[in-house]
């Protein structure tokens, strides 16, 4: 405990699931949160600013709280995100664009605005919440996937473009975590305990991970530990996409 001790950071979408984790984590470690979200959060410690990642005037001013609360801004964990369970071809225009707009256009407005901040005052850490299926595509979740993919390229161009700023950017690349958006998935399957046992029989580790899997990773990626890792894509997925589909 105590190794984010004053920090202050910035994290979207942690208002339930691995947002919430994430934040609840990083206020144990002794940093000052502020979360960004479209609903009040119940964790406990956080300040709270209503934000539509979509929005750049509202991410700006996000940014801009945290400074104004805790007196500048160390990292922002840029993690607000939705689904649309379809293929392409069933997706409709507005479905596309309103994944596009939260998860990659969302992450471009969190990334741009925690780096003008950094560059001019001493650097800091950014981690984006991607995704297994930005690399290794899950069913039924085209856009989604697609946007995922565009998150670890972004996240690569921050790192190489702003190192010498000061500025590391990481991702996490989270698999099937126990979340309202897994269970959704779960729910719409002719027999949703019947692949809920399934998903977890896939992985080698014999569960789903928990948001707190990924809240301890992100931690450590903010925090000083992590000082020489930049442009990176970690992958918490209880070794699934690790092994062949084949046998087992």
């Amino acid at each position: 405990m105590g190794t984010l001790q004053d920090r202050s950071i910035v994290v979207t979408g942690g208002s339930s699931g691995i947002g919430a984790a994430i934040a609840a984590r990083l206020v144990a470690e002794g940093a000052r949160v502020v979360v960004g979200s479209r609903s009040e959060p119940s964790v406990d410690g956080v300040a709270w600013v209503p934000t539509d990642v979509a929005d750049p005037a509202a991410v700006d001013a996000l940014v801009a709280a945290a400074v104004d609360l805790h007196g500048g801004l160390d990292a922002l964990v840029a993690n607000a995100g939705v689904q649309v369970e379809k293929t392409i071809a069933e997706t409709t225009d507005a479905e596309y664009d309103h994944v596009m707009d939260v998860n990659v256009r969302g992450v471009f407005h969190c990334n741009r605005a925690a780096v003008r901040h950094m560059r001019d005052h001493g650097g800091g850490a950014i981690v984006n919440v991607g995704s297994v299926a930005g690399d290794t595509a899950d069913h039924d979740l085209a856009v989604y996937n697609a946007s995922k993919g565009a998150v670890h390229a972004l996240t690569r161009a921050v790192a190489i473009d702003h190192g010498r700023d000061g500025v590391r950017c990481n991702a996490v690349r989270p698999g099937w975590i126990a979340t309202e958006m897994a269970e959704v998935i779960f729910e719409q399957a002719d027999d949703p305990e019947a692949m809920r046992a399934e998903a977890v029989a896939r992985h080698p580790v014999g569960r789903l991970g928990s948001p707190e899997d990924v809240a301890a990773l992100v931690a450590w990626l903010v925090s000083d530990d992590a000082a020489f890792v930049s442009g990176s894509m970690f992958t918490v997925d209880g070794a699934l996409t690790a092994q062949s589909p084949i046998g087992g």
